[in-house]
Protein backbone atom coordinates (compact mmCIF):
# COMPACT_ATOMS: atom_id res chain seq x y z
CA UNK A 1 0.00 0.00 0.00
CA UNK A 2 0.95 3.42 -0.83
CA UNK A 3 -0.40 5.40 2.28
CA UNK A 4 -0.24 4.98 6.22
CA UNK A 5 -3.45 3.18 7.73
CA UNK A 6 -4.47 3.53 10.60
CA UNK A 7 -5.47 0.12 12.36
CA UNK A 8 -7.55 0.33 15.82
CA UNK A 9 -6.77 -2.17 18.34
CA UNK A 10 -9.16 -3.49 20.58
CA UNK A 11 -8.75 -5.92 23.53
CA UNK A 12 -11.05 -8.80 23.20
CA UNK A 13 -13.69 -9.27 26.66
CA UNK A 14 -11.76 -11.07 29.53
CA UNK A 15 -8.46 -10.06 27.78
CA UNK A 16 -5.51 -9.47 30.61
CA UNK A 17 -4.92 -6.19 30.19
CA UNK A 18 -2.23 -6.49 32.85
CA UNK A 19 0.55 -7.67 29.85
CA UNK A 20 0.20 -4.47 28.30
CA UNK A 21 -0.03 -4.04 24.43
CA UNK A 22 1.90 -6.31 22.45
CA UNK A 23 4.06 -4.54 19.86
CA UNK A 24 6.80 -4.93 17.05
CA UNK A 25 8.33 -3.31 14.22
CA UNK A 26 9.65 -4.57 11.32
CA UNK A 27 12.26 -2.03 9.31
CA UNK A 28 10.35 -1.79 6.02
CA UNK A 29 6.97 -3.32 6.70
CA UNK A 30 4.05 -3.14 4.34
CA UNK A 31 2.01 -3.81 7.43
CA UNK A 32 1.61 -3.94 11.13
CA UNK A 33 3.31 -6.75 13.00
CA UNK A 34 2.47 -7.78 16.80
CA UNK A 35 4.24 -9.67 19.14
CA UNK A 36 2.67 -11.24 21.91
CA UNK A 37 3.58 -11.00 25.45
CA UNK A 38 3.48 -14.16 27.32
CA UNK A 39 2.73 -14.46 31.05
CA UNK A 40 5.55 -14.80 33.61
CA UNK A 41 7.01 -18.11 33.14
CA UNK A 42 5.55 -19.15 30.03
CA UNK A 43 7.62 -17.32 27.10
CA UNK A 44 10.17 -19.80 27.51
CA UNK A 45 8.75 -22.68 27.09
CA UNK A 46 6.85 -21.46 23.61
CA UNK A 47 9.28 -22.55 20.54
CA UNK A 48 8.62 -22.28 17.05
CA UNK A 49 11.03 -24.00 14.58
CA UNK A 50 12.62 -21.26 11.42
CA UNK A 51 10.15 -21.31 8.84
CA UNK A 52 7.14 -23.26 10.74
CA UNK A 53 3.74 -21.27 11.73
CA UNK A 54 2.01 -21.28 14.93
CA UNK A 55 -1.01 -19.48 16.72
CA UNK A 56 -0.56 -17.79 19.52
CA UNK A 57 -3.69 -16.00 21.22
CA UNK A 58 -2.52 -11.80 22.69
CA UNK A 59 -5.87 -11.06 23.14
CA UNK A 60 -6.60 -8.35 21.02
CA UNK A 61 -8.41 -7.74 17.48
CA UNK A 62 -7.55 -5.28 14.81
CA UNK A 63 -10.27 -3.27 12.63
CA UNK A 64 -9.02 -2.97 9.37
CA UNK A 65 -10.81 0.69 7.45
CA UNK A 66 -12.16 -0.49 4.38
CA UNK A 67 -10.28 -0.27 0.82
CA UNK A 68 -7.19 0.09 3.07
CA UNK A 69 -5.36 -2.42 0.78
CA UNK A 70 -6.61 -5.96 1.78
CA UNK A 71 -6.16 -8.43 -0.68
CA UNK A 72 -9.24 -9.08 -3.22
CA UNK A 73 -8.84 -12.67 -3.88
CA UNK A 74 -11.46 -12.81 -6.59
CA UNK A 75 -9.61 -10.23 -8.33
CA UNK A 76 -6.46 -12.28 -8.25
CA UNK A 77 -7.86 -14.84 -9.44
CA UNK A 78 -9.52 -12.73 -12.21
CA UNK A 79 -6.13 -11.35 -13.19
CA UNK A 80 -4.10 -14.93 -13.47
CA UNK A 81 -7.61 -16.51 -15.06
CA UNK A 82 -7.03 -13.48 -17.70
CA UNK A 83 -3.19 -14.32 -17.74
CA UNK A 84 -3.68 -18.29 -18.14
CA UNK A 85 -6.50 -17.31 -20.86
CA UNK A 86 -3.66 -14.94 -22.88
CA UNK A 87 -1.14 -18.14 -22.56
CA UNK A 88 -3.32 -20.50 -23.84
CA UNK A 89 -4.72 -18.49 -26.55
CA UNK A 90 -1.01 -17.84 -27.86
CA UNK A 91 -0.82 -21.38 -27.80
CA UNK A 92 -3.96 -22.44 -29.14
CA UNK A 93 -2.95 -20.03 -32.16
CA UNK A 94 0.64 -21.79 -32.81
CA UNK A 95 -1.51 -25.33 -32.43
CA UNK A 96 -3.92 -23.72 -35.30
CA UNK A 97 -0.89 -23.11 -37.47
CA UNK A 98 0.35 -26.20 -37.22
CA UNK A 99 -3.07 -27.93 -37.87
CA UNK A 100 -3.21 -25.19 -41.31
CA UNK A 101 0.44 -26.63 -42.08
CA UNK A 102 -0.92 -30.06 -42.20
CA UNK A 103 -4.13 -28.55 -44.38
CA UNK A 104 -1.44 -26.67 -46.98
CA UNK A 105 0.68 -29.92 -47.58
CA UNK A 106 -2.95 -32.08 -47.98
CA UNK A 107 -4.35 -29.42 -50.42
CA UNK A 108 -1.08 -28.77 -52.59
CA UNK A 109 -0.21 -32.21 -52.80
CA UNK A 110 -3.80 -33.42 -53.95
CA UNK A 111 -3.53 -30.50 -56.91
CA UNK A 112 -0.23 -31.67 -57.83
CA UNK A 113 -1.60 -35.01 -57.98
CA UNK A 114 0.02 -36.88 -55.14
CA UNK A 115 -0.28 -40.32 -54.54
CA UNK A 116 -2.68 -40.00 -51.34
CA UNK A 117 -0.30 -42.18 -49.49
CA UNK A 118 2.49 -39.82 -49.78
CA UNK A 119 0.20 -37.20 -48.37
CA UNK A 120 -0.69 -38.85 -45.68
CA UNK A 121 3.08 -39.69 -44.76
CA UNK A 122 3.82 -35.80 -45.64
CA UNK A 123 1.39 -35.08 -42.85
CA UNK A 124 2.17 -37.40 -40.63
CA UNK A 125 5.40 -36.72 -40.74
CA UNK A 126 4.59 -33.12 -39.19
CA UNK A 127 2.82 -34.70 -36.72
CA UNK A 128 5.65 -36.62 -35.40
CA UNK A 129 8.03 -34.51 -35.35
CA UNK A 130 5.79 -32.00 -32.81
CA UNK A 131 5.28 -35.15 -30.42
CA UNK A 132 8.95 -35.88 -30.65
CA UNK A 133 9.72 -31.83 -29.73
CA UNK A 134 7.56 -32.94 -26.79
CA UNK A 135 9.20 -36.22 -25.73
CA UNK A 136 12.77 -34.94 -26.32
CA UNK A 137 12.79 -31.40 -24.98
CA UNK A 138 12.19 -29.91 -21.60
CA UNK A 139 9.32 -28.66 -20.21
CA UNK A 140 10.52 -25.10 -20.05
CA UNK A 141 10.96 -25.18 -23.34
CA UNK A 142 9.73 -22.72 -25.69
CA UNK A 143 8.73 -24.95 -28.67
CA UNK A 144 7.11 -27.39 -26.04
CA UNK A 145 5.24 -24.14 -24.48
CA UNK A 146 4.11 -22.79 -27.72
CA UNK A 147 2.63 -26.43 -28.96
CA UNK A 148 0.60 -27.03 -25.73
CA UNK A 149 3.47 -28.04 -23.16
CA UNK A 150 2.41 -31.95 -23.14
CA UNK A 151 1.95 -34.33 -26.30
CA UNK A 152 -1.38 -35.35 -24.91
CA UNK A 153 -3.34 -33.06 -27.44
CA UNK A 154 -1.73 -33.93 -30.35
CA UNK A 155 -1.97 -37.76 -29.17
CA UNK A 156 -5.89 -37.13 -28.35
CA UNK A 157 -6.00 -35.42 -31.77
CA UNK A 158 -4.37 -38.31 -33.61
CA UNK A 159 -7.03 -40.76 -31.92
CA UNK A 160 -9.71 -38.70 -33.08
CA UNK A 161 -8.39 -38.22 -36.60
CA UNK A 162 -8.36 -42.26 -36.86
CA UNK A 163 -11.63 -42.35 -35.50
CA UNK A 164 -13.28 -40.65 -37.09
CA UNK A 165 -11.60 -41.92 -40.69
CA UNK A 166 -12.65 -45.44 -39.58
CA UNK A 167 -16.07 -43.64 -39.15
CA UNK A 168 -16.71 -42.65 -42.78
CA UNK A 169 -15.03 -45.74 -43.74
CA UNK A 170 -17.63 -47.85 -42.12
CA UNK A 171 -20.53 -45.48 -43.16
CA UNK A 172 -19.39 -45.50 -46.81
CA UNK A 173 -19.31 -49.47 -46.74
CA UNK A 174 -22.70 -49.73 -45.22
CA UNK A 175 -23.97 -46.89 -47.97
CA UNK A 176 -22.55 -49.48 -50.44
CA UNK A 177 -24.07 -52.28 -49.52
CA UNK A 178 -27.59 -50.57 -48.76
CA UNK A 179 -27.97 -49.21 -52.06
CA UNK A 180 -26.22 -51.87 -53.99
CA UNK A 181 -28.90 -53.38 -55.91
CA UNK A 182 -29.45 -55.97 -58.48
CA UNK A 183 -28.11 -53.93 -61.76
CA UNK A 184 -25.05 -52.78 -58.81
CA UNK A 185 -24.54 -56.38 -58.39
CA UNK A 186 -24.40 -57.37 -62.07
CA UNK A 187 -21.83 -54.52 -62.73
CA UNK A 188 -19.66 -55.94 -59.73
CA UNK A 189 -20.11 -59.44 -61.50
CA UNK A 190 -19.33 -58.16 -64.90
CA UNK A 191 -15.99 -56.14 -63.47
CA UNK A 192 -15.02 -59.27 -61.58
CA UNK A 193 -15.50 -61.64 -65.00
CA UNK A 194 -15.24 -58.94 -68.02
CA UNK A 195 -17.55 -59.22 -70.47
CA UNK A 196 -17.47 -57.98 -74.54
CA UNK A 197 -19.53 -56.20 -76.46
CA UNK A 198 -19.62 -57.36 -79.98
CA UNK A 199 -17.51 -55.01 -81.51
CA UNK A 200 -14.88 -55.85 -78.97
CA UNK A 201 -15.47 -59.63 -80.08
CA UNK A 202 -14.90 -58.41 -83.64
CA UNK A 203 -11.69 -56.33 -82.63
CA UNK A 204 -10.01 -58.81 -80.94
CA UNK A 205 -11.03 -61.88 -82.41
CA UNK A 206 -7.12 -62.60 -84.24
CA UNK A 207 -6.40 -63.17 -79.85
CA UNK A 208 -9.80 -65.53 -79.08
CA UNK A 209 -8.60 -68.01 -82.00
CA UNK A 210 -5.19 -68.45 -80.26
CA UNK A 211 -4.91 -71.87 -78.35
CA UNK A 212 -2.63 -69.51 -76.03
CA UNK A 213 -4.91 -67.27 -75.54
CA UNK A 214 -8.53 -67.40 -76.52
CA UNK A 215 -10.83 -65.84 -74.30
CA UNK A 216 -9.66 -66.44 -70.81
CA UNK A 217 -6.77 -64.51 -72.05
CA UNK A 218 -8.64 -61.96 -73.23
CA UNK A 219 -10.45 -61.73 -70.45
CA UNK A 220 -7.04 -61.15 -68.60
CA UNK A 221 -5.77 -58.36 -70.10
CA UNK A 222 -9.00 -56.48 -69.92
CA UNK A 223 -8.49 -57.07 -66.25
CA UNK A 224 -4.34 -55.76 -66.34
CA UNK A 225 -3.28 -52.55 -65.00
CA UNK A 226 0.21 -51.76 -66.81
CA UNK A 227 2.04 -48.87 -66.13
CA UNK A 228 5.09 -47.70 -69.04
CA UNK A 229 7.86 -46.04 -67.56
CA UNK A 230 9.25 -43.40 -70.46
CA UNK A 231 7.09 -42.67 -73.52
CA UNK A 232 10.44 -41.99 -75.51
CA UNK A 233 11.50 -45.19 -78.19
CA UNK A 234 10.86 -47.64 -76.54
CA UNK A 235 7.36 -46.26 -74.81
CA UNK A 236 5.90 -45.46 -78.07
CA UNK A 237 5.52 -48.86 -80.02
CA UNK A 238 5.22 -50.91 -76.22
CA UNK A 239 2.16 -48.23 -75.39
CA UNK A 240 0.29 -49.21 -79.07
CA UNK A 241 0.44 -52.31 -79.06
CA UNK A 242 -0.54 -52.70 -75.30
CA UNK A 243 -3.47 -50.17 -76.26
CA UNK A 244 -4.16 -52.51 -79.35
CA UNK A 245 -4.50 -55.68 -77.30
CA UNK A 246 -6.71 -54.40 -75.05
CA UNK A 247 -5.08 -54.26 -71.56
CA UNK A 248 -7.70 -52.74 -69.86
CA UNK A 249 -5.80 -49.76 -67.78
CA UNK A 250 -2.62 -48.66 -69.08
CA UNK A 251 -0.35 -45.91 -66.89
CA UNK A 252 2.15 -43.80 -68.84
CA UNK A 253 4.60 -41.66 -66.73
CA UNK A 254 7.03 -39.13 -68.38
CA UNK A 255 8.21 -35.65 -67.70
CA UNK A 256 9.17 -34.67 -71.81
CA UNK A 257 7.81 -32.65 -74.81
CA UNK A 258 7.64 -34.20 -78.34
CA UNK A 259 10.00 -32.61 -80.02
CA UNK A 260 11.05 -32.83 -83.55
CA UNK A 261 13.93 -35.41 -83.47
CA UNK A 262 11.55 -37.93 -81.77
CA UNK A 263 8.99 -38.08 -84.86
CA UNK A 264 12.10 -40.74 -86.61
CA UNK A 265 11.28 -43.18 -84.28
CA UNK A 266 8.43 -42.30 -81.75
CA UNK A 267 5.78 -43.34 -84.13
CA UNK A 268 3.14 -42.90 -81.78
CA UNK A 269 3.39 -38.99 -82.22
CA UNK A 270 2.85 -36.91 -85.49
CA UNK A 271 4.08 -33.09 -86.49
CA UNK A 272 1.14 -31.65 -84.43
CA UNK A 273 2.24 -32.98 -81.87
CA UNK A 274 5.67 -30.61 -81.26
CA UNK A 275 5.47 -29.06 -77.71
CA UNK A 276 3.04 -30.79 -76.37
CA UNK A 277 3.45 -33.19 -73.24
CA UNK A 278 4.32 -36.75 -74.63
CA UNK A 279 2.04 -38.52 -71.76
CA UNK A 280 -0.96 -36.17 -73.23
CA UNK A 281 -0.38 -36.70 -76.86
CA UNK A 282 0.55 -40.53 -76.33
CA UNK A 283 -2.55 -41.34 -74.54
CA UNK A 284 -4.65 -39.01 -77.15
CA UNK A 285 -3.43 -41.59 -79.59
CA UNK A 286 -4.32 -44.38 -77.65
CA UNK A 287 -7.82 -43.51 -76.85
CA UNK A 288 -7.96 -42.81 -80.79
CA UNK A 289 -6.62 -46.20 -81.05
CA UNK A 290 -8.80 -48.32 -78.70
CA UNK A 291 -11.79 -46.98 -76.82
CA UNK A 292 -12.27 -49.24 -74.74
CA UNK A 293 -9.31 -49.09 -73.05
CA UNK A 294 -8.48 -46.85 -70.18
CA UNK A 295 -5.37 -44.62 -70.43
CA UNK A 296 -3.87 -42.84 -67.48
CA UNK A 297 -0.98 -39.96 -68.08
CA UNK A 298 1.26 -39.06 -65.23
CA UNK A 299 3.10 -35.82 -66.80
CA UNK A 300 6.03 -35.44 -64.26
CA UNK A 301 9.33 -37.27 -63.78
CA UNK A 302 9.23 -40.59 -61.76
CA UNK A 303 10.94 -39.69 -58.25
CA UNK A 304 12.23 -42.11 -55.46
CA UNK A 305 9.65 -41.02 -53.10
CA UNK A 306 6.61 -41.70 -54.86
CA UNK A 307 7.41 -44.16 -56.85
CA UNK A 308 6.46 -47.57 -54.93
CA UNK A 309 2.96 -45.34 -54.44
CA UNK A 310 2.47 -45.28 -58.09
CA UNK A 311 3.62 -48.87 -58.43
CA UNK A 312 1.38 -49.95 -56.16
CA UNK A 313 -1.73 -49.31 -58.86
CA UNK A 314 -0.42 -51.41 -60.98
CA UNK A 315 0.15 -55.54 -61.59
CA UNK A 316 3.05 -54.98 -64.44
CA UNK A 317 5.72 -52.39 -64.84
CA UNK A 318 7.57 -51.93 -68.17
CA UNK A 319 10.81 -49.58 -68.36
CA UNK A 320 11.57 -47.87 -71.70
CA UNK A 321 13.68 -45.22 -70.18
CA UNK A 322 17.31 -44.25 -71.84
CA UNK A 323 19.44 -42.84 -68.17
CA UNK A 324 20.77 -45.85 -65.92
CA UNK A 325 19.60 -43.79 -62.36
CA UNK A 326 16.17 -44.33 -63.64
CA UNK A 327 16.42 -47.95 -64.60
CA UNK A 328 17.95 -48.61 -60.94
CA UNK A 329 14.99 -46.53 -59.39
CA UNK A 330 12.28 -48.61 -61.05
CA UNK A 331 13.67 -51.94 -60.11
CA UNK A 332 14.11 -50.84 -56.52
CA UNK A 333 10.67 -49.76 -56.72
CA UNK A 334 9.55 -52.54 -58.48
CA UNK A 335 10.97 -54.97 -56.13
CA UNK A 336 9.70 -53.59 -52.58
CA UNK A 337 5.64 -53.10 -54.26
CA UNK A 338 6.42 -57.46 -55.56
CA UNK A 339 5.63 -55.99 -59.28
CA UNK A 340 7.26 -57.72 -62.41
CA UNK A 341 9.45 -55.64 -64.30
CA UNK A 342 9.95 -55.81 -68.13
CA UNK A 343 13.11 -53.88 -69.09
CA UNK A 344 14.45 -52.32 -72.64
CA UNK A 345 17.06 -50.78 -73.91
CA UNK A 346 18.41 -49.82 -76.82
CA UNK A 347 21.73 -47.96 -78.67
CA UNK A 348 22.39 -47.66 -82.26
CA UNK A 349 21.61 -51.50 -84.14
CA UNK A 350 21.10 -53.24 -80.51
CA UNK A 351 18.59 -54.09 -78.42
CA UNK A 352 18.08 -56.27 -75.02
CA UNK A 353 15.08 -56.93 -73.16
CA UNK A 354 14.47 -58.78 -69.98
CA UNK A 355 11.85 -59.89 -67.61
CA UNK A 356 12.64 -58.89 -63.81
CA UNK A 357 11.16 -60.78 -61.61
CA UNK A 358 12.28 -61.99 -58.03
CA UNK A 359 9.34 -62.51 -56.69
CA UNK A 360 8.60 -65.77 -58.97
CA UNK A 361 12.64 -66.86 -58.63
CA UNK A 362 14.29 -64.68 -61.26
CA UNK A 363 17.09 -62.08 -60.50
CA UNK A 364 16.25 -58.16 -60.55
CA UNK A 365 18.14 -56.05 -62.80
CA UNK A 366 20.75 -54.72 -60.26
CA UNK A 367 21.80 -58.56 -59.85
CA UNK A 368 22.56 -58.18 -63.39
CA UNK A 369 23.94 -55.02 -63.53
CA UNK A 370 25.56 -54.14 -60.42
CA UNK A 371 27.12 -50.76 -61.46
CA UNK A 372 26.01 -48.04 -63.86
CA UNK A 373 28.71 -48.00 -66.32
CA UNK A 374 31.06 -45.48 -66.53
CA UNK A 375 30.60 -42.24 -68.04
CA UNK A 376 30.73 -42.62 -72.12
CA UNK A 377 30.67 -46.36 -71.70
CA UNK A 378 27.24 -46.39 -72.80
CA UNK A 379 26.04 -43.20 -74.75
CA UNK A 380 22.58 -42.65 -74.71
CA UNK A 381 20.90 -42.75 -78.14
CA UNK A 382 21.28 -38.49 -78.42
CA UNK A 383 25.19 -39.21 -78.31
CA UNK A 384 25.56 -42.72 -80.29
CA UNK A 385 22.56 -42.42 -82.61
CA UNK A 386 19.76 -45.28 -83.13
CA UNK A 387 18.22 -46.60 -86.27
CA UNK A 388 14.72 -46.14 -86.83
CA UNK A 389 13.28 -49.11 -86.61
CA UNK A 390 15.28 -50.76 -83.75
CA UNK A 391 12.95 -49.12 -81.22
CA UNK A 392 9.89 -50.66 -82.77
CA UNK A 393 11.03 -54.05 -82.77
CA UNK A 394 12.03 -53.86 -79.20
CA UNK A 395 9.38 -52.08 -77.84
CA UNK A 396 7.20 -54.63 -79.68
CA UNK A 397 8.93 -57.44 -78.33
CA UNK A 398 8.43 -56.33 -74.80
CA UNK A 399 4.58 -55.40 -75.72
CA UNK A 400 4.87 -59.08 -76.37
CA UNK A 401 6.71 -60.54 -73.28
CA UNK A 402 3.59 -58.40 -71.30
CA UNK A 403 0.73 -60.29 -73.35
CA UNK A 404 2.59 -63.53 -72.52
CA UNK A 405 3.14 -62.64 -68.42
CA UNK A 406 -0.62 -61.19 -68.21
CA UNK A 407 -2.09 -64.39 -69.99
CA UNK A 408 -0.06 -67.15 -68.92
CA UNK A 409 1.13 -68.39 -72.84
CA UNK A 410 4.03 -69.38 -73.71
CA UNK A 411 8.02 -68.96 -71.98
CA UNK A 412 8.66 -65.86 -70.34
CA UNK A 413 11.87 -64.29 -70.46
CA UNK A 414 12.28 -64.32 -66.72
CA UNK A 415 15.74 -65.44 -65.55
CA UNK A 416 16.91 -64.76 -69.38
CA UNK A 417 18.04 -61.98 -71.47
CA UNK A 418 17.76 -61.11 -75.14
CA UNK A 419 19.77 -59.54 -77.16
CA UNK A 420 19.09 -58.09 -81.02
CA UNK A 421 21.40 -56.90 -83.80
CA UNK A 422 19.84 -55.34 -86.55
CA UNK A 423 22.84 -55.09 -88.41
CA UNK A 424 23.45 -58.14 -88.53
CA UNK A 425 20.20 -59.73 -88.17
CA UNK A 426 21.28 -62.20 -85.41
CA UNK A 427 19.76 -62.81 -81.84
CA UNK A 428 20.96 -64.51 -78.73
CA UNK A 429 19.73 -65.18 -75.21
CA UNK A 430 21.49 -65.19 -71.83
CA UNK A 431 20.31 -66.86 -68.84
CA UNK A 432 20.55 -64.92 -65.97
CA UNK A 433 20.70 -66.10 -62.11
CA UNK A 434 20.18 -63.77 -59.04
CA UNK A 435 23.20 -62.83 -56.84
CA UNK A 436 23.06 -63.42 -53.03
CA UNK A 437 24.71 -59.94 -52.06
CA UNK A 438 21.99 -58.38 -54.46
CA UNK A 439 21.77 -55.35 -52.34
CA UNK A 440 17.54 -54.96 -53.64
CA UNK A 441 16.51 -58.57 -53.72
CA UNK A 442 19.24 -60.03 -52.14
CA UNK A 443 18.74 -63.43 -54.24
CA UNK A 444 21.47 -66.34 -54.43
CA UNK A 445 24.30 -66.96 -56.73
CA UNK A 446 23.72 -68.59 -60.10
CA UNK A 447 25.55 -69.31 -63.36
CA UNK A 448 25.06 -67.48 -66.44
CA UNK A 449 25.00 -69.38 -69.90
CA UNK A 450 24.89 -68.14 -73.55
CA UNK A 451 22.38 -69.99 -76.09
CA UNK A 452 20.98 -69.76 -79.42
CA UNK A 453 17.82 -68.31 -79.37
CA UNK A 454 14.77 -69.48 -81.80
Amino acid sequence: MSEAVALEVMWDEGADRALGLPGYETPGAAGADLRANFAPGARDGVEIAPGARALIPTGLRLAVPVGAGAADPCRASRRDGARRGRVWLDRGRLMLSVLILMGIVWGAGRWLGWPAGLRWGLVALIWTVVVLLHLTLPATSGLRQATGETAAPWVILAGLALLVAGYAAILRALKRRTAQGPEDQTAKDQAAKPTFSEAELDRYARHIVLRELGGPGQKRLKSARVLVVGAGGLGAPVLTYLAAAGVGRIGVIDHDEVSNSNLQRQVIFRDADIGRPKVEAAAEAMRALNTYVEVRPYQRRLEEHFAADLFADYDLILDGTDNFATRYMVNRAAVATGKPLISGAIAQWEGQLSLFDPGAGGPCYECIFPEAPAEGLAPSCAEAGVIGPLPGVIGAMMAGEAVKHITGAGTPLRGEMLIYDALYGESRKFSLSRRDDCPVCGGTTGDKDDQSAA
